[in-house]
């Protein structure tokens, strides 16, 4: 039966248009960073959910909500105008391919903590434009100093690639790398399943493990 479910998840997959494009990029692509070779912006595939988002900048806000002492939204410019870091990380998809990319954004734990964090929290709940939602352990996303990145290779993402922002989960599943996000979410529950962990795929995510449960 786990074989037949596992076959059902990756037609689904599939049919989302697993392909890959040649996009148009706001300004030159990096495809070096000290001395290390990087992969191209057009070496991903499309396979979200309902395809690329179309987001209205100038309405969007990025929302701080669930167990924090203080919800707050920010525009895009205010997001963005927090302090920057970057860091080259591979994202590796359960399709096959993967992909290394420098990544440039805000440092998720310094976004939530201006929120402040109440002390039942556990979970962060990452909710997209198109639906979609993941989670991941705060501890795993204050440790590893997670990023949502606005920008890959120096020019700034391109919606195919999740603009606004997309999450890098480093050392995690490309299913933990959510796009076009819209909301940070502070829980209490650690057992909370998003789009693809609810339909078998596992919530911890580690790349040195399976994917599937």
């Amino acid at each position: 039966m786990r074989e037949i479910a596992l076959i059902l998840v990756i037609m689904i997959m599939l049919s989302a248009g697993c392909v890959s494009q040649t996009i148009e990029l706001d300004g030159v692509e990096v495809r070096e960073y000290d001395g290390e070779r990087l992969s191209s912006v057009n070496d991903f595939r499309e396979n979200s959910i309902a395809g690329p988002q179309d987001v209205d900048i100038s309405s969007y806000r990025l929302r701080v909500t669930g167990l924090v002492e203080n919800q707050k939204e920010y525009t895009y410019e205010e997001a963005v105008s927090l302090q920057t870091y970057s860091k080259v990380v591979t994202l590796y998809c359960v399709e096959g391919w993967e992909a290394r990319i420098l990544w440039e954004g805000i440092i998720v734990s310094d976004l939530i903590q201006k929120s402040g964090i109440k002390p039942e929290a556990n979970t962060v709940i990452f909710h997209a434009v198109d639906g979609y939602t993941t989670s991941l352990p705060i501890g795993y996303v204050t440790d590893k100093d997670i990023i949502l990145a606005y920008r890959m290779n120096g020019v700034t993402l391109p919606k195919e690639r999740g603009f606004p922002f997309q999450l890098v989960a480093e050392d995690k599943w490309g299913y933990k790398w959510i796009k076009w996000v819209n909301e940070i979410e502070l829980s209490n529950d650690p057992n909370y399943r998003g789009f693809w962990e609810s339909r078998g795929y596992s919530n911890d995510a580690n790349i040195e493990d399976s994917f599937y449960d």
